[in-house]
């Protein structure tokens, strides 16, 4: 008799899409005899990370909910297509439990598990539910959450920290990572990281830095992940600037990046958050400008408030940036006290393989038990 299949619902940024296949990792341990399928988004982040972790995935036609007319009516003509989509889907892959990972694809496929009785887990992943996440827990079984949702205090049953890919995490010392890059040894290192779509106003910050205060990079090198179309501005910008740097668009063993870093500037995503802690890299947070609520920064605050990490609004603007962004990031670049003050509290943080115990609970869902 077949064991039939877990489907991970989610995607639309590497942000999704990362804690997604560090469960499916597990998952392949635990219980090989269960097939696993992602449910992704249409955008090309979702197939290049699945393709590249090695994990079957379908694209689900899904639209954000908004209640402009225009967007609206977009909405429920992908929604109803994700849904017959997803339908299909979960037929086909004989499916036992939808792992549901946020972002707006989770909504059709968790309607279609609901007429299916497919049973739905939950596993939130930022600070703040989203719109997407608050749908799907009014019809989840169980509902988990990476962290903390203090204004959704009673959101989620139980705290289980971020699913982590393996590769994420270091796995040698930094002189070994930094060789692995083509980095090179003696220097300190910056890691720059706007996640996996890059964040175009860090590269220019960067790029402004270079030009305004470049005696702060004296004795630095930089590691920067810069995102699609931006890489022959930013390495001419280091070239120009006399800074040894490598800039890549992408990479897949962040750990390398994480594990050669001796400061880091990232986006505020759950996922790049909670690298940073389990790498214990002393890290600039820029939480993500364009959310309204600015949700990104809640991701940060607990360690924020430890004085594990620091956290400033992104402006934009390169200008803007330097002022505040800019002067805390040169700050930390020149205070090696206070680095490795904050690297020590990070390691003393308790850790725990939260994607091992996400898989065995969906693990056993999807065997009945």
């Amino acid at each position: 008799m077949s064991a039939g299949s877990i489907i991970l619902a989610g995607g639309g940024t590497g942000g999704h899409i990362a804690p997604g296949i560090a469960i499916a990792e597990r998952l392949r341990e635990v219980a090989p005899s269960i097939a696993l399928h992602f449910a992704c988004s249409t955008r090309p982040i979702d197939a290049q990370m699945l393709e590249r972790a090695g994990f079957p995935y379908s694209p689900i036609p899904a639209e954000g909910f908004s209640p402009r007319p225009a967007k609206l009516l977009r909405f429920a003509r992908a929604f109803l297509a994700g849904r017959s989509v997803a339908h299909e889907l979960l037929r086909a892959q004989d499916a036992r439990c939808v792992i549901s990972l946020g972002g707006f694809v989770t909504a059709p496929v968790v309607h279609a598990a609901r007429s299916l009785k497919v049973p739905v887990f939950l596993v939130n992943l930022d600070a703040t539910p989203g719109k997407a996440n608050r749908w799907v827990a009014k019809r989840a079984q169980r509902i988990w959450s990476a962290c903390a949702t203090p204004g959704c205090p009673t959101f989620a049953t139980r705290i289980v920290g971020m699913p982590i890919r393996r590769i994420a995490i270091a796995s040698s010392d930094a002189e070994s990572c930094r060789a692995q890059l083509g980095l090179e040894r003696g220097l300190h290192t910056l890691f720059v990281t706007g996640a996996s779509q890059g964040a175009k106003s860090l590269n220019d910050l960067l790029m402004l830095m270079l030009k305004q205060h470049r005696s702060a990079f004296s004795g630095w090198q930089v590691y920067h992940l810069v995102g699609g179309g931006e890489r022959n501005v930013v390495e001419a910008a280091y070239r120009e600037a006399g800074v040894h740097a490598v800039v890549s668009t992408f990479i897949d063993h962040i750990g390398l990046a994480w594990g050669a870093a001796d400061l880091a500037l990232s986006r505020a995503g759950a996922n790049s958050v909670a690298e940073a802690v389990s790498n214990a890299v002393p890290t600039v947070f820029a939480p993500y400008p364009w959310h309204h609520d600015q949700h990104q920064k809640a991701n940060a605050q607990p360690f924020v408030d430890q004085g594990l990490a620091r956290c400033e609004l992104d402006a934009i603007e390169a200008d803007a940036n330097i002022r505040d962004l800019g002067r805390v990031l040169e700050s930390l670049m020149k205070d090696h006290a206070a680095r490795e003050a904050m690297r020590t509290g990070l390691r003393a943080l308790p850790q725990a393989d939260a994607a091992l115990e996400i898989a065995r609970t969906a693990a056993a869902i999807a065997s009945g038990d």
